[in-house]
């Protein structure tokens, strides 16, 4: 049997937010204080292949939402010498607003959803604004154009996108969220997005506020432990540490774009 590829990993960090620890757990928190949230772009590039992980939104969308915009995710491709015209493959975790907001700008892309997200986001819940408002309908209703013209491939449980790059249905958050599991040089790591959007999340398991289903939420912690090769190589979805663990792309990128298949720093 062939080795499989190794591949390097990357997330271009595109917005952030002002918020507390009681906005990000089911129940509050006893010692509420500050806790900002990022938000994040992955790539994974290798074996002549460039994937993109999530889509971002626009800086159109930053200001409707009240987010701060930091730059566009896509454009940013060009930072790690990728054109976006030329990207032949994207992985949606999920539909929400900040995953899914720039599929224009991937004229070229193929885009991995699971059946789940597609029949969840037009389907009989988006009609309540507790499971509709992580949505926003002309990203919904862009998906389901793009899947008329023959580009969003559809995965039901679990996918292989390339060898050495799976797909992982987790629901919870959503009804289709999916990971990303990424075969690397330091080992099996896995994109978790919003299966768990921060490290404590996982590491404590704490329940955040936006959720289709609790139990989904708590198991998909378990299941991404399972996937990956150790809790150090589970990155969370919009933790600002993952820009403190990680070291920058290059100099140059600080602050902008971290590469995630090496050993992360020490925390604390």
């Amino acid at each position: 049997m062939a080795a499989l590829p190794t591949y390097e990993v990357y997330a271009i960090r595109y917005a952030t937010r002002d918020g507390t620890r009681a906005e990000h757990f089911i129940g509050g928190d006893p010692h509420d204080g500050p806790m900002p949230m990022d938000y994040f772009v992955w790539v994974i590039r290798g074996a002549g292949r460039e994937i993109v992980v999530d889509l971002g939104y626009t800086a159109e969308m930053a200001a409707q939402r009240k987010r701060e915009f930091l730059r566009c995710p896509i454009d940013s491709l060009t930072q790690l010498d990728i054109r976006p015209a030329e990207v032949k493959d994207a992985i949606l975790t999920h539909l929400h607003y900040d995953h899914v907001g720039n599929a224009h700008k991937l004229p070229a892309a193929r885009f991995h959803l699971q059946d789940k997200e597609m029949q969840y986001a037009t389907g009989r819940h988006m009609r309540y604004p507790f499971f509709g408002g992580g949505f926003e309908p002309d990203d919904v209703v862009g998906m389901v154009r793009l899947n008329f013209k023959g580009r969003v491939e559809f995965h039901d449980g679990e996918g292989e996108i390339a060898p050495g790059i799976t797909v992982h249905h987790m629901g919870g958050h959503t009804a289709g969220l999916q990971v990303v599991r990424v075969h690397t040089s330091r080992g099996w790591m896995v994109l978790a997005s919003d299966a768990s959007h921060y490290y404590e999340h996982f590491q404590k398991n704490r329940l955040f506020t936006i959720a289709y289903r609790l139990d989904d939420m708590v198991q998909a912690y378990r299941k991404i432990e399972r996937l990956a090769e150790s809790s150090d190589h589970i990155i969370p979805g919009h933790d600002p540490l993952v820009m403190k663990l990680y070291p920058a792309a290059s100099p140059r990128l600080e602050g902008a774009i971290v590469r995630l298949d090496v050993a992360p720093r020490p925390a604390g």
